[in-house]
């Protein structure tokens, strides 16, 4: 096809944006085609004209309040001293909430303000024309705007255009957007209903979270069959979508392996404008147009997917519907540890948010593209910018929230050591108090009494054992925060110990087995309770941390340490038993440690922090839920061991 634009550089976010958006314009017809609904099926479809009334509502006078039908003229006269008397049936009458007023009539008296005697109500003071009524078009006149064009239609909408007489309106068809998995590994979730996938079988999720996006954007998803990486395969199902379909999502294949072939069906088919975006999540993403219809090429790992919906695919969505592009929520928050980036791209990296005191704190989450868990989780993203590296601890940033304030102001910020009883802990605390919910932060021990002393943190998870005096935690805080009023409460005591591989290939049996040649070690970051506890058990054998390969190599939690063993990046990895029995590992018991909450006490009276102490101190079946995961005693959880003056 002659004339076609070849891009094979990164464009900036900026420039891709500009580009698709602009070629949309040119090429199709927006905003899209209307179509007629009932009024009773149009909830989050948007006007294509806007809606007057047909009649009014009310449509004639009636009655405000049960009472007496009156004319208002024959109560002027009335006074406590000498009272109107009206017949009833004849001059009064007996009119319900809702009726319509009998003619002549003009006003109505509650039955409460009236004394019936001799067939007739007693009135003791006069009232006004229309007292107590309801005229015609008080809520709604006839011809009147009930909404404009462009309008997303709500609930009250739908009432309103019913009393008002309207059956029908004219709304934006739903774009139909088609969805083609690609992947010869992908196979359906149906397919394992009586067994476990295995290898390279993956199991297809991305359609489900795209149609769930397109859903909520106000489109309608199609999902195809799961093509295998073939060219021809894949041209044949693109001809067909498009038949039906005014855009398509080719999901994976977008990159440039030996059976990524995204680019070179769209340019056979069509007319390819981008190819690869400087965003990180995001990079090989693709657009292009087959007679006039954009089809984009999706990035295959799901936080990819994700953002690239949001960056280029709701957009437009919202074009088609004739809406303004819509943006997030926005805070400024206190970075609350560095954060690095390769310069060139820009990073949308997902966070945690949560207000201590009279700021906001952010914190990073888990940053690969493969890693749907960290979107699940997140408060929100922050965006790195391409010309920077990162940002140092400490930092105002923007966050762009995918939850709203309100929630984010009753999270609790636990910044520390990680356990996975913390995780635990969140699930009791939504479980208990929907309103409550807890953002953890794994910088180590170090750097939870650091963010306290910070004042960034509600509360820091630590384990630091001091060599001298063999006491855990106390010495730090008064080395760290000296004067600063603090209570530590125990959570639970638990084992470290080595975990290695199930069956022990490799025979591992104590420290000293960490510096041969064979074997593979995983860390934890610097500052943790658990590198210190390394570091105290190789100065006591006279072992050089230098000697061991992948010293230098870390995570920020058990459950990383555990999955680089369980994966093979690592032989064993110094950690908690819990972690090693989710995973089915083996361990090697090291020692006991006590774990503690360290939590200032100007946050004790917070009724979120009540909340967590609560579940803590008188919560059975959260005790119980961590002493299942292995490896936990309760014996002290919710007991003060530390209250500084």
């Amino acid at each position: 096809m002659s004339g076609k634009k070849i891009f094979h550089e990164l464009i900036s976010l900026s420039e891709a944006k500009e580009r698709l958006f602009n070629t949309f314009k040119e090429r199709v017809k927006f905003p899209i085609e209307a179509e007629l609904v009932p009024v009773k099926s149009a909830l989050n479809r948007i006007t294509a004209e806007p809606v007057f009334s047909k009649f009014s509502s009310p449509y004639f006078h009636s009655s405000a309040m049960d009472g007496y039908a009156v004319r208002a003229r024959d109560t002027f006269t009335a006074t406590e001293r000498e009272p109107v008397r009206l017949k009833i049936g004849i001059d009064a009458h007996w009119i319900e909430t809702g009726d319509p007023l009998p003619d002549g009539f003009d006003a109505v008296i509650p039955v409460e303000d009236v004394n019936i005697k001799d067939n007739c109500i007693e009135i003791y003071s006069s009232v006004p024309p229309y007292n107590d009524v309801r005229p015609i078009g008080e809520d709604i006149i006839a011809t009147e705007l009930i909404i404009p064009e462009r309008h997303i239609v709500r609930s009250v909408d739908i009432g309103a255009m019913i009393a008002s007489g309207i059956t029908d309106i004219r709304v934006r068809r739903k774009p139909v957007i088609g969805i083609i998995p690609t992947g010869s590994e992908l196979i359906d979730i149906e397919y394992l209903k009586d067994r476990e996938p295995k290898p390279p079988e993956l199991i297809e999720y991305n359609s489900a979270v795209l149609s769930g996006l397109l859903c909520k954007v106000g489109a309608e998803p199609r999902v195809f069959s799961i093509v295998k990486d073939k060219e021809e395969a894949i041209k044949k199902s693109i001809l067909e979508a498009l038949k039906d379909c005014d855009m398509l999502l080719l999901n994976a294949g977008s990159g440039y392996g030996k059976e990524d072939f995204t680019y070179k069906v769209i340019d056979e088919l069509g007319e390819i404008i981008i190819n690869g975006v400087a965003i990180k999540p995001g990079k090989p993403f693709i657009a292009g147009f087959i007679d006039n219809k954009p089809i984009l090429g999706i990035p295959g790992y799901p936080v990819s997917t994700f953002f690239c919906f949001e960056l280029f695919v709701k957009p437009l969505i919202e074009l088609y519907l004739g809406l303004s592009v819509s943006e997030e929520e926005q805070l400024n928050a206190i970075l609350s540890r560095q954060i690095s980036s390769n310069m060139g791209v820009d990073e949308f990296v997902r966070v945690k948010v949560g207000r201590v005191g009279g700021k906001y704190i952010v914190t990073p989450m888990g940053r690969g593209a493969g890693l749907l868990m960290s979107v699940v989780r997140a408060d929100g993203f922050i965006v790195i910018p391409r010309g920077a590296e990162g940002f140092s601890q400490g930092t105002e940033l923007t966050v762009y929230l995918w939850r709203s304030k309100r929630e984010i102001d009753n999270t609790v910020v636990c910044i520390g050591s990680h356990d996975n009883t913390i995780d635990v802990l969140y699930n009791f605390l939504r479980k208990r108090y929907p309103d409550v919910t807890l953002s953890s932060a794994h910088v180590g021990s170090m750097g939870g009494l650091v963010a306290i002393k910070k004042g960034e943190a509600h509360m820091a998870g630590t384990h630091l054992l001091d060599e001298v005096t063999g006491e855990y935690n106390i010495p730090f805080i008064n080395k760290i925060l000296p004067g600063k009023r603090l209570v530590l409460i125990n959570l639970v005591y638990r084992i470290q110990g080595l975990i290695i591989k199930k069956g022990n290939p490799k025979n591992i049996k104590s420290f000293e087995d960490l510096i041969r040649e064979d074997v593979v070690f995983i860390n934890r970051q610097a500052g943790s309770g658990t590198r210190l506890l390394l570091d105290k058990h190789l100065r006591e054998r006279g072992i050089s941390s230098s000697l061991i390969k992948g010293y230098d190599k870390d995570e920020y939690t058990h459950m990383g340490v555990a999955s680089a063993v369980l994966t093979g990046r690592a032989d064993v990895g110094l950690g908690i038993f819990s972690s090693a029995k989710a995973l089915g590992l083996d361990f090697i018991p090291v020692a006991e440690e006590r774990y503690d909450i360290l939590i200032p006490i100007e946050f004790i009276e917070l009724p979120m922090i009540k909340a967590v102490l609560h579940v803590i101190r008188e919560d059975e079946e959260f005790k119980k839920a961590v002493v299942n995961l292995g490896g936990y005693d309760v014996r002290d959880m919710g007991k003060v061991i530390y209250k500084s003056d």
